[in-house]
């Protein structure tokens, strides 16, 4: 008797090559949740678009201002349309907007599109901000006091 869904895939497949398959394909599809749905398809884009260095090479680069598309692209050793690709993928995500002026378009970046990621992350309590004046106060005191740390 043939097994129902994807496991019949599998077993079909197994017994003609000998070799054991595994599907990927819900890993890739948009907006899926993971098995307790513990984050929102929303927080799953925009964790998905911060974990390529390039877009966040690109967020970085927005953070002083808008830019033109083919400025944005300039450093990086890659075609325009993959860039474009990467601005698609921040846009969806509600990182940055891009709006067309003549016939140029710009990004712009949207801090708001963090806000949902950085509260979820806070709610871990391992993200809190670090007073680094502080830090460094305590620093100097404990150097100041015990000079070279050797008895």
């Amino acid at each position: 008797m043939m097994k129902e869904g994807a496991g019949a895939c599998f077993a079909v497949r197994r017994a003609e090559t000998g070799v054991r398959a595994y599907s990927t394909r819900w890993l890739t599809v948009a907006g899926r949740a993971g098995k307790g749905g513990a984050m929102s398809p929303s927080l799953d884009t925009v964790f998905s678009a911060l974990a390529d260095p390039t877009r966040r090479e690109i967020l970085r680069m927005l953070l002083e201002d808008d830019m033109a598309v083919t400025d944005v692209a300039e450093p990086f050793e890659m075609s325009l349309a993959a860039i474009s690709k990467h601005l698609v993928i921040l846009t969806r995500a509600g990182l940055i907007s891009q709006e067309k002026r003549g016939r140029v378009k710009w990004c712009k970046l949207e801090p708001g599109g963090m806000r949902a990621a950085s509260v979820w992350m806070q709610g871990f309590g391992q993200f809190e901000p670090v007073n680094l004046d502080a830090f460094e106060r305590f620093l100097e005191r404990e150097f100041a006091e015990g000079g070279d740390g050797a008895e």
